[in-house]
């Protein structure tokens, strides 16, 4: 039986958090090593962006230990 992607992501859905983490971790490192450029370069636009962001005063910024237990609080639902 050949499942679709759709199919494939509603199993992976239904895993538990740390499940679904690990899998997500494995299919990233399965991903051609030719495309990790271009993923690096993308995610290295993203960081500035964001510190342009923060630089500029157009988001706040929050302690790391706040952001954390903000982060342990949504998944603690």
């Amino acid at each position: 039986m050949i499942l679709t992607v759709e199919q494939i992501a509603e199993e992976a859905l239904a895993l538990p958090s740390e499940a679904r983490a690990l899998l997500a971790d494995r299919l990233v490192e399965s991903l051609d090593p030719a495309e990790d450029g271009y993923i690096q370069q993308l995610w290295s636009t993203e960081a500035r962006r964001r510190r342009d962001d923060v630089r500029a005063g157009r988001v706040q910024t929050i302690p790391g230990d706040e952001a954390l237990e903000r982060v342990r609080r949504a998944f603690a639902r």
